[in-house]
């Protein structure tokens, strides 16, 4: 396999992913949420990738297997947070 990129690649952060099915295809909105307060959220959706059926399957497989060895490498992974230690403020 010889991957190469093309003239127009590039490299983004999200901390949002949004999912939107159809009969053809997944589309993945990824964006950037950020936080003035805490009853107002804005997501600046950046990028959407469609994907076939197949290929977002083989993407599930791929993450999966991905987050079970960072799991086993760094521990647990929890999506909601424990405890009441974090900074008030705006979330950046």
């Amino acid at each position: 396999m010889n991957l190469v990129q093309t003239d127009d690649y590039r490299e983004s952060y999200a901390n949002s992913c949004q999912v939107r099915v159809s009969v053809w295809d997944f589309q993945l909105v990824f964006g950037l949420a950020s936080s003035e307060t805490p009853e107002q959220v804005t997501i600046r959706n950046s990028q959407a990738i469609f994907l076939s059926p197949q290929q977002a399957k083989a993407l599930w497989n791929v993450l999966g297997q991905n987050l079970a060895q960072y799991e086993q490498a760094f521990g647990t992974l929890n999506l909601e947070p424990h405890g009441h230690n974090f900074p008030e403020g705006p979330v950046n």
